[in-house]
This record gives structure tokens, C-alpha cells and sequence, in this order.
């Protein structure tokens, strides 16, 4: 085989294993943006990329689509609450509300996030006090809080962002404290959001 020969066979594999990492719609299997919206597949609890069409598809029909919900990407930052009536034992948690009223706590750990109900009563007034906790998109938005080492971070966020976050503190994590390495990654994560409606 010449040396030409041998670099297109070289190159093709190449192209062919970055075609296979390339991210496609799980809906259509269309290749998606880097920057590409998300659907939570409620039924399965997973997160799914979605194209452009899929996603201009789902806004319009967003009454009838079972168990898929867009995500939305509104975040806004609150001003610091207190979030010690939820009985949050973490300085680092999420709270995701369901359609039901109902409210999960999840804290991101190494070994993914643990999760609590939080009390009903206790969230409708901490809504009271901060009604626009009461624009949350159930299951697919949430208050994010972020109070480790004297940080004040209170958010809300779409859901996919917590999904980062919990991969960011399991592939940072390291030992019983987190070690040197997940507190800044963390408080990069959280001084990198902007506000988005």
C-alpha cells in the first residue's frame, strides 16, 4: 500500500469514528449543534438532545406530548433565600417540583445525586415569601443553591443544568471531602451561568 493510500484509510477512519462521536437528535437521529436544546423523557427520566426541527416541533405542540417535556432555557438568578425550612442538609442541592405540587431534593454527590421529598407545606411557603418560585415549569426546571463555603448562589435553572453539574462533581470528586479539585470546578460552574429568558 503506498503512503497516500495509507493516509486516506487513516483520514476515513478518522472521519468515520468523529461521525459516530458527533451528537444526532435522539428523536430523529439528526446530527445536532454543539449548542442544541433538551427533551426530558419523563417516563424514563432521561434527557435527550433534540434538533432544531424537534425542538420548534415540541414548542408548538407542548399540551399534547405525553411524557416529553421541553426543556426550557430561562435561568434567573435570585437574591439569597433560605432554604433551612426545606430540612436541606447540603449546601449544594437542586429541587425539581412536580406536576403534582409535590417537590424532590436532589444534592449532587460522587456518586450521583441523592435525592429527598421535600415537604409540601414547607415549599408553598418559601413560594409565598419568593413567588417566583411559583414559575417553575414542573420537572424540567428547578432552584438550584449553592451555599458551600460561604457561597450565595440561588438560581433558577432549566433541568439540563443540573445534569451538568451533577456530572461535573462525579468526574471531579475525589476522596470523602471532594478534594482540592471539585470546589473550584463547582464555583466556575455556577460564576459561568448568565441569566437567560
Amino acid at each position: 500500500m503506498s503512503t497516500g493510500a495509507l493516509a486516506r484509510v487513516v483520514r476515513g477512519a478518522g472521519a468515520r469514528r468523529a461521525a459516530r462521536a458527533a451528537e444526532h437528535c435522539d428523536m430523529c437521529r439528526a446530527p445536532v449543534a454543539a449548542t442544541h436544546r433538551h427533551m426530558l423523557d419523563t417516563a424514563r427520566g432521561e434527557m435527550l438532545c433534540v434538533c432544531v426541527p424537534c425542538t420548534l416541533l415540541f414548542e408548538q405542540q407542548a399540551a399534547s406530548n405525553g411524557h416529553f417535556r421541553l426543556v426550557p432555557r430561562r435561568r434567573r438568578r435570585l437574591a439569597p433565600l433560605s432554604t433551612e425550612s426545606l430540612g436541606v442538609p447540603v449546601g449544594l442541592a437542586f429541587f425539581v417540583p412536580d406536576a403534582d405540587g409535590g417537590v424532590e431534593a436532589h444534592f449532587p454527590g460522587p456518586a450521583g445525586p441523592a435525592q429527598a421529598e421535600v415537604d409540601a407545606a414547607a415549599w408553598r411557603r418559601l413560594g409565598e415569601e419568593h413567588p417566583e418560585l411559583a414559575a417553575l415549569e414542573p420537572g424540567v426546571q428547578a432552584l438550584l443553591v449553592n451555599t458551600v463555603r460561604g457561597q450565595q448562589h440561588h438560581w433558577i435553572v432549566p433541568l439540563d443544568d443540573c445534569f451538568r453539574l451533577v456530572a461535573l462533581v462525579r468526574q471531579e470528586w475525589r476522596g470523602l471531602s471532594g478534594g482540592g479539585r471539585v470546589w473550584p470546578e463547582v464555583e466556575r460552574f455556577f460564576t459561568e451561568l448568565t441569566e437567560d429568558d
